[in-house]
């Protein structure tokens, strides 16, 4: 098999998809008024943990009144 196929086979659907959720995370922490680059980055480590406690938070506030 070469390298391409080793490669192409398991491992790099399972980086194409963490990526992708590391995305969508960084898009739903900026819903919330949150770092988007921040969140992004603990969701390349979190992962899903990360999509959960970002749905769980609340939405900031940027005006008091």
């Amino acid at each position: 098999m070469d390298q391409f196929a080793q490669i192409s086979s398991g491992s790099a659907g399972f980086f194409v998809g963490w990526g992708t959720l590391s995305l969508i995370n960084a898009g739903l922490a900026q819903g919330k008024n949150r770092s988007g680059l921040l969140w992004w980055f603990l969701s390349l480590f979190l992962g899903p943990i990360a999509t959960l406690i970002i749905v769980v938070m609340p939405k900031v506030r940027t005006k008091i009144f």
